[in-house]
């Protein structure tokens, strides 16, 4: 029998308003379809790659010379983050959300002795990870933190900057601090802060490993490369404990990007076969949030974000968020219940906002690359007809001459 041949995959548009990823800027696609047909050691390849890390230290704001990406999603940036832990090793892990929950998942993996693995493979009690948990809609503050530090001492912490899982902003600075005072080296979740936040990673001592992604922040597409930074206190203890992976490894990782013995050198030894197509659109994305100025990206998230808020409350919701790109809300009195069944109708009509992927269920509406005031004002037209629809009276005018007056 013959192998069926499928039609064309045709994939319509749609407006990606969830936590991430987001829609991808156009000028980002052209320069990954538009590149030569090359091999990954061409030469404009290879300074592609040297620029993107020198444009990824101005981003973290950082002299690390560990600092460059990791081929794939978001979670490779953590797995080569978190491959310093080892069984045995003592670590707290706050988590406040699905994502940080994760994150103490892929910790208990890996912290867990081989007893502790065999007993529940894909859910090991590694007795050396400390869990706090922090209720959803709720923030870990620098209290939480130094609470934890000062009662387990811990070798390591660990911590998600920005938890889309609940829109919520954790206290890095708190963070940062206690892992001062304790002796503890801190590692940083910055997944969807990145590129979006105002901060300079240097700042924060504490803190000795940062990974992120590329499909938020950076708008990169989902698949180029996780930024990671990591400073010379973790680099010498990943030397000293090693880690027991090959890929991932941050010190193998960094020598394709011409990063050797903690320095920059002109060639890096051959590693990774790299895309050059990756390579263009992550280069390019890269300079599009250093055009944008890193400041001034900040404050149009911020503005952005409190206008839409605004329109959102002003229809009826409550939102229960303090990120500056994604809105965590509960839908008027009479929808509560209703929060999958609403998403899933949004989404069947190219209108992509998410629920939370944890209790309670809420709906959560990204503004990840759509700031401006259209691609705000076709958020709250289409939020509010689809509550119209689902017989909750919304005055949509009204909600979005609130939000141009926020603009404005």
């Amino acid at each position: 029998m013959n192998a069926p041949v499928f039609p064309r995959l045709d994939i319509p548009h749609t407006i990606a308003a969830g936590p991430g990823p987001g829609n991808t800027a156009e000028r980002v696609l052209e320069a990954y379809t538009s590149p030569g047909v090359a091999d990954h050691m061409q030469p404009d390849v290879l300074r592609g790659m040297v620029e993107c890390k020198e444009m990824l230290r101005d981003i973290f704001g950082t002299r690390n010379i560990h600092t460059f990406g990791i081929a794939g999603t978001g979670w490779s940036g953590l797995d080569a983050m978190f491959s310093v832990v080892h069984p045995g090793d003592r670590i707290v892990m706050f988590v406040n959300g699905t994502f940080s929950g994760i994150d103490e998942l892929s910790v208990r993996m890996k912290a867990a002795t081989e007893e502790e693995l065999r007993a529940d493979s894909l859910n090991p009690q590694a007795a050396s990870v400390v869990t706090i948990r922090v209720p959803h809609g709720q923030s870990v503050t620098g209290e939480i933190v130094e609470m934890a530090l000062a009662e387990h001492k811990p070798k390591w912490a660990a911590m998600a900057h920005w938890e889309t899982g609940s829109g919520r902003i954790n206290d890095i600075r708190g963070f940062s601090d206690a892992c001062e005072k304790h002796g503890t080296m801190g590692l940083i979740d910055a997944v969807s802060s990145l590129g979006i936040a105002e901060m300079k990673i240097d700042d924060y001592p504490g803190i000795v490993g940062w990974a992120s992604c590329p499909q938020k922040g950076m708008m990169a597409l989902p698949l180029t490369y996780a930024p990671v930074s990591f400073s010379d206190r973790y680099i010498a203890e990943l030397r000293k404990v090693g880690a027991r992976s090959f890929v991932h490894h941050p010190i193998m990782e960094a020598r394709h990007w011409g990063i050797i013995d903690g320095k920059d050198v002109e060639k890096g030894t051959y590693h990774r076969t790299h895309s050059p197509y990756a390579v263009a659109s992550f280069h390019e994305a890269l300079r599009m949030v250093l055009e944008q100025g890193l400041l001034q990206r900040a404050e149009r998230y911020r503005t952005a974000e409190k206008a839409l808020r605004a329109a959102l409350e002003s229809m009826g919701c409550t939102v229960t968020s303090n990120m500056t790109s994604l809105i965590v809300l509960d839908l008027p009195g009479d929808m509560k219940g209703r929060e999958k069944e609403f998403v899933n109708a949004c989404r069947a009509e190219g209108f992509g906002i998410w629920p939370t992927l944890s209790e309670p269920t809420q709906v959560r509406v990204g503004i990840l690359n759509l700031t401006s005031e259209d691609d705000l004002s076709t958020i709250v037209r289409r939020f509010g007809e689809m509550l119209n629809r689902f017989d909750t009276a919304t005055d949509i005018e009204a909600a979005i001459k609130e939000l141009k007056r926020r603009l404005a």
